[in-house]
């Protein structure tokens, strides 16, 4: 149910390329301040569903509503005009550029006018600072190359970047997933700085010992449909897990795999064969 908080929401939204279907009736809801984990298994659909959100693709079927308004997205830039950034898995940065270089890809901040106008470096300089200063970074350096950076603090550069330049929905694609466990922290806090800023967050992810502390709530995806949405005060980390990692097919495999190694499971032709040699080895004796 849509609720007043709410900000994003995806209706039924159904995918297909060709004859092969990559969503099938998927709903999901972001709330500003809020940070929605979806979750999945390689081939579950999370890609597909994310760049139907960022205007990459476009729904067979469903409907996609921003503010409360139906919107199509024809291009990924009528998704940023409505504020919905993706920091994609493979970051849009340079590593032999700047921090500040980086940060303003694209969109310099300029002085002058026409063909006497520069990049403003000092003004670039101040706002990187300050924007980085509030995801808790200090950049002492804004001319620093990001490719001197940690994996953490790059990604904090891109999620800065989308935030400065008015994002109201985060797409984060994996943003823990080439990270160690102390860079993959450090994102973590950066995602739930994002949520106090009032920003709703998509979190895309496979891993449940990342998403649980972050989250507000999960959408889990199973080869294109949807598993449910479930509220964190709802479910624990194991139950996560459980549903994410198909916890039937899992039970089954497991009792498949202790009934294949019980000596009740092996095969007649090896009981036949330790049978023949217990009687060769018994005559053996009696001679």
């Amino acid at each position: 149910m849509s609720t007043a908080q709410t900000y994003v929401e995806l209706r039924d939204i159904v995918k297909t390329f060709g004859t092969v279907i990559a969503l099938n009736g998927v709903s999901m809801e972001v709330a500003r301040g809020q940070v929605m984990c979806l979750l999945g298994d390689n081939g579950a659909g999370k890609s597909t569903l994310i760049k139907t959100l960022s205007g990459v693709h476009q729904p067979t079927r469903g409907e996609i509503r921003v503010g409360g308004d139906s919107v199509n997205f024809a291009t990924p830039r009528d998704a940023q005009r409505l504020g919905i950034a993706t920091v994609h898995q493979h970051l849009a940065i340079q590593p032999l550029m700047s921090v500040t270089r980086n940060f303003f890809l694209g969109r310099e901040p300029v002085r002058g006018w026409g063909p006497f106008s520069r990049f403003d470096m000092k003004s670039a300089h101040s706002i990187v600072r300050d924007e980085m200063s509030r995801m808790g970074i200090d950049v002492r350096d804004p001319n620093q190359p990001v490719g001197t950076m940690s994996g953490g603090e790059r990604q904090c550069v891109a999620i800065s970047r989308a935030v400065h330049f008015g994002a109201k929905v985060l797409i984060l694609d994996e943003p823990t997933a080439a990270l160690g466990v102390k860079q993959a922290g450090v994102v973590l806090r950066y995602i739930a700085q994002a949520r106090t800023r009032g920003l709703a967050v998509v979190f895309i992810t496979h891993n449940v010992h990342h998403a649980y502390p972050v989250a507000d709530a999960f959408t889990i995806l199973k080869r294109g449909r949807s598993y449910g949405t479930f509220d964190k005060r709802e479910v624990t980390r194991e139950e996560v897990l459980q549903m994410m990692a198909g916890g039937e097919e899992l039970d089954a495999l497991e009792s498949e795999l202790e009934q294949s190694d019980s000596p009740a499971a092996a095969p007649p032709g090896d009981a036949n064969e330790a049978s023949s040699t217990a009687a060769r080895d018994g005559q053996e004796s009696q001679m």
